[in-house]
């Protein structure tokens, strides 16, 4: 051997890659007036903002060979997901594991005016790393876990493919958590439309790439 250069990361054979896309931003919460819901979760449909995210992320992504689209049981996943299924001619599918976070007495839109008012149990819950201090909610080690299933069952059915998989800003952090042994909220904030990237061979999760919004 006469040189030998810097790594160049490719996924192990038998991976999955999978683009982490968080759905475009919702139609806001109103008082008094609770979003749709779906299987007791609030289901708001996208605002027109979240809607030109959503066709931003189908031109982004348009010509990547991607195999499968997945999407989640709430409207905004599959409104986001739409142009891109229609660029690629692929009809999404449902993984129910990977749905948002439930936030117990607080959904359906009451969660959005406590953390703008800062309520202690949200205050709490940042500090602790843990959805189960909201009344009601799951817990941090619930949503992992379901989260975990959810991506691990698409892994297994999609080795040597990229898919892209539409979820929520809990469902990002979850995984991304996951993969590195961070605290539960180390990867909060995921952007509206952004999009991060997850490698799963077997039980293993490798983190490419995090909140990547060039596109917008």
């Amino acid at each position: 051997m006469k040189e030998a250069r810097q790594h160049r990361f490719t996924p192990p054979p038998g991976a999955a890659d999978l683009l982490l896309i968080r759905h475009g931003e919702t139609q806001a919460a109103v008082r008094g007036q609770d979003f749709p819901m779906v299987e007791g979760q609030g289901d708001p449909a996208l605002h027109p903002e979240g809607e030109r995210q959503a066709h931003l992320v189908g031109e982004r992504l348009k010509t990547e060979p991607i195999s499968a689209i997945y999407v989640t049981t709430m409207q905004r996943t599959h409104q986001t997901a739409a142009p891109l299924a229609r660029h690629l001619g692929l009809e999404p599918r449902v993984e129910r594991d990977l749905r948002e976070v439930f936030l117990g007495e607080w959904d359906g839109g009451e969660f959005r005016f406590r953390a703008a008012e800062n309520d202690p149990a949200i205050v709490r819950a940042r500090e602790r790393h843990e959805w189960g201090e909201l009344p009601g909610a799951e817990s941090t080690a619930e949503l992992q876990a379901r989260v975990r299933r959810g991506l691990l069952r698409i892994a297994q059915a999609h080795a040597d493919e990229l898919v892209a998989v539409v979820v929520h800003g809990g469902v990002v952090g979850a995984a991304l958590a996951l993969a590195t042994g961070a605290k539960g909220f180390a990867f909060s904030g995921a952007a509206n439309g952004s999009i991060s990237r997850l490698v799963v061979h077997g039980e293993q999760m490798i983190v490419r790439g995090f909140n990547d919004v060039s596109h917008l």
